[in-house]
């Protein structure tokens, strides 16, 4: 059985973590005119973002599509190999082609450039060699710093990737703000699955109206007591005469005040001021709240500076969403 040199893999995870973040650093001190350019050429592109690459480089290049059609820039990926086999169709008059190659003399490759320049396509070239002979037909070239590859060798794709990978994040990003997309602008591009859940608005999952558990600070405990086993949401809000909300009292109050729910007060037995989000925040922005303050139920209030409740959402109502897990 062999043994395991825990300490030695440790090191050696931290070594190369810590030069692909030296890549990265260097990566965005080069960030130049040429990247503007490239942004701009997105922004101008009239039909989608032809995105590729061979080898590692093409895993990233697909990953780099999705990522930009993901923020508003239709994209798709072009197979490298398949191009020069008939796929070339696939990059079309008002296309932009992005083309990754590590070396930028990939020979898959080089039939897309004749096919780009003889279609008018523009062609941006991501390569760590600048004079190679894709960064010579680039319309626009994007060089990566010349920083080693993580591995021993420096023969496998590794730093590299990383810097492939974090520059088409930021074309993507770049380009997404450069549009103005909004909140609701990427929602609709993620109808489903994590991303689409959790910009969903507040207002879509709380429980309002009937199904909202309220009581007034002159409640009788029993009183409380009964409301919040109708409402089954395992809480309550507390309000004031003039509407407002000034506590809650949750399952975990109840018991810590077993001995007097007879007799006791609403006031002693609440958590005062609990915290409220506004009905047209996000799904995300109530469970970072949730988090940050390790609390499972947030109340809904109209628009900022209220504090009359129409609404609570709790942590298990965002779990149980349709979308959850997708």
């Amino acid at each position: 059985m062999l043994r395991i040199n825990s300490d030695l893999h440790q090191q050696i995870g931290r070594e190369v973590i810590a030069l692909e973040a030296i890549a990265l650093h260097q990566l965005g001190n080069m960030i130049d005119g040429s990247f503007a350019a490239a942004v701009d050429a997105f922004l101008a592109c009239k039909q989608r973002v032809v995105v590729s690459g061979m080898g590692k480089s093409g895993h990233i290049a697909r990953k780099v599509a999705a990522t930009l059609a993901a923020t508003g820039t239709p994209a798709h990926f072009l197979h490298g190999a398949e191009a020069a086999h008939g796929d070339a169709g696939m990059v079309m008059p008002g296309d932009v082609l992005l083309v990754y190659s590590n070396s930028g003399d990939t020979v898959e490759l080089q039939p897309l450039y004749g096919h780009a320049k003889r279609i008018g396509v523009n062609l941006i070239g991501v390569s760590r060699n600048r004079d190679s002979l894709l960064m010579r037909k680039a319309d626009i070239g994007l060089v990566l710093p010349p920083v080693p590859e993580a591995c021993t060798s420096s023969m496998a794709p590794t730093t590299s990737s990383t810097m492939m990978l974090a520059l088409g994040d930021a074309l993507a990003v770049a380009t997404m703000r450069a549009r103005g997309l909004s909140g609701d602008d990427i929602r609709a591009l993620h109808p489903g699955g994590e991303i689409g859940r959790l910009m969903g608005q507040v207002a879509d999952l709380m429980h309002s109206g009937d199904r909202l558990p309220l009581v007034t600070v002159d409640t009788a405990m029993p009183e409380v007591v009964m409301t919040m086993t109708e409402k089954r949401l395992g809480m309550t809000g507390v309000v004031n005469a003039g509407g407002d909300l000034v506590g809650v009292i949750t399952d975990g109050d109840l018991r810590r005040h077993m001995t007097n729910l007879d007799t006791g007060e609403v006031t002693a037995v609440m958590t005062p001021s609990p915290k409220i989000i506004e009905k047209t925040a996000s799904i995300k922005d109530a469970l970072y709240m949730m988090r940050a303050h390790r609390i499972s139920v947030l109340f809904v209030v109209p628009e900022p500076g209220s504090r009359r409740p129409i609404g609570a959402v709790q942590i298990y109502d965002i779990a149980s969403s349709p979308a959850w897990g997708h």
